[in-house]
């Protein structure tokens, strides 16, 4: 045993190698991203490991090792597994051998994503049972339940960690990690064909297994009922955890249901739960899963206990909970004891909206395009990623955001309403592979006139800078040859491709000016690393010549410039050497600290 403080990721993904988990799928999205990252890094070499193009071939990889008897943990965020939802549904009517676990990280708040959806819901749409940590340390154990209980039922198994479990710290006991999990190895059956008469069957044994699943989850210790009393409360997930440290310095009796495992829900232990009860409080994030469980319950109890929670009115229906929210709201339901202090509400911190960073290729390409198409009707369409940033002042230039790969195909569907306008969808490289490439495919063959900017800036950035097959790099270590974005949009049969440096500014205004002139679908791909690949150099200043006109500020903003006692000044810690600013400037004012 030794013993570590960990990240709730880190403690999941040491959990799955201590299960002995032969394979390891994913594609990075915070908050899930540092489960394979952990993983990887502390592989004692029997566990393969890869960061797939998207959620759907992460899904349909790990299904494979599973068939074989393997034990396979897939990886994402809760809006990945919408990528992934077409391989899942089928699966649970299909079945796995070796235990699959399916790792959806929600995100309520949310922190870094387009939706703050509750994966329980497809847990309960697919009709596969999910485990709903509270913590790192009960992530830990949960997650080595989660496979055995997936080889039981024969079915994938949702592990779906929120953000505050996945990205806060705990002081865990590890053990050592067991050995890998033999796989028998793949053996051919009819069963691995999904067919319509299967499917019927195989649903109807679905909807059986749910009871069965209800009965093992009431007696998995992930569930318990503690304290008693005539008021209630059940909560889940990190809530749970709030809660009970609130109800610890409250003298109040207080029966508290602890939920793991929300879907199937626990109907056994939830019959005991409300015996006796007058009201239940539910905490939980994000949607009222359990509050509609024991909503069930109470109506076959002749309407007891009632139940309070979102439905109510008394949590809200959106957004993440805090410590402070739960102890307001266990605080309206069972009231402070006299004499006890609220502790002092911080001051709000002030709102800093996320901006581009100082040197980021993506400013020059933003501005290049935005010089080129500068008194022509025009729509920009973008993407995921970084460069979703470019929708603020001062360059306003993303229009539209929908999901990952959707700025291609939403410009297609704009050209065909509205053709005597220019329409310029922006994909980073990492999503390009991810999802761009069907939209590339889609505009070719209909021949629509929209133009796709490709901002390659060789990884991918957002989510913390993961390799992806153009960089040819591996989760495994190994190198392996570079997917070129070039040669794939020409086999794709896109006739115009210009490859250009967003900050050489006149070759890069000048590419963008004849891509979006060509009749047909074109391309130009922004070729610029991440200024995370490399140490800043060229350091810009102001010389005298600067005649105050603000040019560099008003029209790129970047946030290494600012103005300081009335002059413009360029900070040097924050200035990567990117040169923007001077080809900008219009008398010369900006160079490089050697001049």
């Amino acid at each position: 045993m030794s013993v570590k403080l960990l990240m709730g990721n880190e403690a999941i993904a040491l959990g799955a190698i201590k299960a002995g988990v032969n394979v390891v799928t994913g594609y990075p999205g915070t908050p899930s991203t540092e489960v394979l990252e952990t993983i990887a890094r502390n592989n004692p070499g029997d566990i393969y490991v890869e960061w797939s193009v998207n959620e759907k071939v992460a899904m349909e990889v790990a299904a494979g090792a599973a068939y074989t008897g393997a034990r396979s943990l897939v990886t994402m965020k809760q809006v990945g597994l919408n990528v992934a939802s077409d391989p899942l549904m089928s699966l649970s009517y299909i079945g796995v051998k070796g235990g699959m676990v399916v790792l959806a990280a929600d995100d309520p708040g949310p922190f870094s994503s387009q939706t703050e959806q509750d994966t329980r819901h497809f847990a309960r749409f697919s009709n596969l049972p999910v485990f709903d940590p509270s913590s790192p340390e009960e992530a830990y154990d949960m997650i080595q339940s989660a496979f055995e209980l997936s080889e039981q039922v024969g079915l994938p198994v949702f592990f779906r960690p929120t953000t505050r479990v996945c990205h806060s710290c705990s002081t865990l006991e590890i053990s050592v990690p067991g050995e890998r999990h033999k796989a028998e190895g793949f053996v051919k059956d009819p069963r691995w064909t999904i067919f319509p008469s299967l499917s019927y069957r195989k649903h109807v044994q679905l909807e059986a297994m749910q009871e069965k699943l209800s009965g093992i989850f009431s007696g998995l210790q992930y569930n318990r009922v503690t304290g008693s009393g005539s008021r209630g409360i059940a909560a889940s997930g990190i809530a749970y955890s709030y809660a009970r440290e609130v109800l610890s310095s409250i003298n109040s009796d207080i029966k508290l249901l602890k939920v793991g495992t929300p879907y199937p829900f626990p109907k056994e232990l939830g019959t005991e739960f409300i015996k006796g009860l007058d009201e239940v409080m539910v905490l939980e994030e994000l949607d009222p899963v359990i509050e509609e469980s024991l909503l069930e319950l109470a109506a076959l109890n002749g309407g007891r206990p009632k139940v309070l929670g979102k439905k109510t009115g008394h949590l809200p229906l959106a957004g993440e909970y805090s410590y402070e929210l739960i102890k307001a709201a266990i605080a309206g339901f069972v009231g402070i004891p006299a004499g006890e202090k609220s502790p002092a509400v911080p001051p709000e911190l002030p709102v800093r909206p996320p901006v581009l960073c100082a040197g980021c290729p993506h400013r020059a390409s933003f501005y290049a395009v935005k010089t080129a198409l500068k008194k022509q009707k025009a729509v920009f369409t973008g993407d995921i990623g970084c460069y979703t940033l470019g929708n603020a002042k001062p360059l306003e230039m993303v229009d539209t955001c929908l999901c990952m790969g959707a700025g291609i195909t939403i410009a297609q569907g704009l050209q065909r309403v509205e053709p005597d306008v220019r329409h310029i969808a922006f994909i980073g490289d990492s999503t390009f592979f991810h999802t761009g490439i069907p939209g590339i495919i889609n505009a070719v063959y209909n021949n629509t006139d929209i133009t796709v900017i490709i901002l390659d800036n060789s990884t991918t950035a957002m989510t913390g800078h993961q390799p992806h097959p153009g960089t040819g790099k591996t989760m495994m270590r190994s190198i392996s040859e570079k997917i070129d974005i070039y040669n794939l949009l020409k086999a794709c049969g896109v006739k115009k491709i210009t490859r250009v440096n967003p900050l050489n500014q006149k070759e890069a205004v000048e590419a963008a000016k004849e891509a979006v002139v060509f009749n047909g679908p074109s391309a130009v791909i922004f070729e610029a690393p991440c200024i995370a690949l490399f140490k800043p150099s060229n350091i810009q200043k102001i010389n005298e010549k600067c005649t105050l006109c603000k040019r560099c500020i008003r029209e790129i903003g970047c946030p290494a410039i600012s103005i300081n006692n009335g002059k413009v000044e360029i900070e040097s810690s924050l200035c990567y050497g990117c040169t923007l600013c001077s080809q900008v400037c219009p008398t010369g004012a900006i160079g490089g600290a050697e001049g």
